[in-house]
């Protein structure tokens, strides 16, 4: 083949595969565009849903996925300065503060990292508190995560509702093995304390910064006061 005759030749070829991916980066696009309702939907019904384990909706009537604020990482939610920001979600009824609704880390479990997600009142008590996800040893530490509970009438989280520091001050915010309040499973305490230990530091930044939280502007960012604004 002389050089005329491969250089059209390389030219057609670069050309049909130049066509062949802005055929395809169309079709991708057009595919994302008109899947994407419906992945945004499933994502805020999943998010929904994960509140609503915490917060039962008849206690808020504004449109909470939209009134958040972000968190910049703090020891006092369990997070390192590496860590992503966390979203905090507040709840009102008729203009009025209601609850806030955020997740926290126990940095501490026997597995490693507990994610929880918790509802503070207006009231400063707590309204519930999940379990996100864990790796604790399954049928011995996982009881800290209702679903996995064996004692579903009464599952062991549950002993934080309607608590505040009112009612269990924070010097007792402890297991029991450790001179507290809460009680913890034979053989499975550490999990018991990472979490107890993890939602007294999340009352308590709640607590602190309540009035603040619920006056940001929404969809704004409440920056750790050691760092730079």
């Amino acid at each position: 083949m002389n050089e005329p005759t491969a250089a059209r030749a390389s030219l057609r070829t670069a050309a049909i595969l130049t066509l062949f991916t802005m055929v395809f980066t169309a079709l991708m696009a057009a595919t994302y565009q008109a899947t994407k309702p419906a992945i945004d939907a499933s994502a805020e019904a999943e998010k929904m849903k994960l509140v609503g384990e915490v917060l039962p909706a008849t206690l808020y009537d504004n449109a909470l996925l939209a009134d958040y604020a972000d968190i910049s990482p703090r020891a006092e939610l369990g997070l390192a300065a590496q860590d992503d920001p966390v979203r905090l979600f507040r709840a009102r009824l008729a203009g009025a503060p209601a609850a806030l609704v955020f997740e926290t880390v126990a940095p501490d479990g026997y597995g490693g990292r507990i994610r929880l997600i918790l509802a503070v009142g207006a009231d400063n008590r707590l309204i519930g508190v999940r379990v996100v996800s864990h790796k604790e040893t399954p049928g011995l530490g996982d009881y800290i995560d209702p679903k996995k509970d064996r004692n579903k009438a009464a599952p062991w989280i549950r002993q934080f509702d309607a608590t505040g520091f009112d009612r269990v001050t924070a010097a007792d915010w402890k297991v029991k093995k450790d001179g507290g309040r809460f009680d913890a499973r034979a053989g499975a305490t550490i999990s018991a304390r990472a979490v107890t230990n993890a939602v007294r530091r999340a009352l308590q930044f709640a607590v602190d910064h309540r009035d603040k939280l619920f006056a940001l502007p929404a969809q704004s960012t409440l920056v750790d006061e050691g760092e730079k604004t």
